[in-house]
């Protein structure tokens, strides 16, 4: 039984660790900036519509 919870440990973390490394292949290799920029400016959208409105 210990062997078991041993090896689904063992899997696990390779797969949270190919995961980690998945999210960082999206994040850096896609370029994704004009997508992030959008996003970051999100929150100050609302500010411009009311100074401006």
């Amino acid at each position: 039984m210990d062997t078991l919870f041993d090896n689904a440990s063992s899997v696990m973390t390779v797969i949270s660790f190919i995961t980690f490394a998945g999210i960082l292949w999206w994040v850096y290799v896609h370029r994704k900036a004009t997508d992030f920029t959008a996003a970051a400016n999100l929150p100050f959208a609302d500010d411009e519509e009311v100074h401006h409105g």
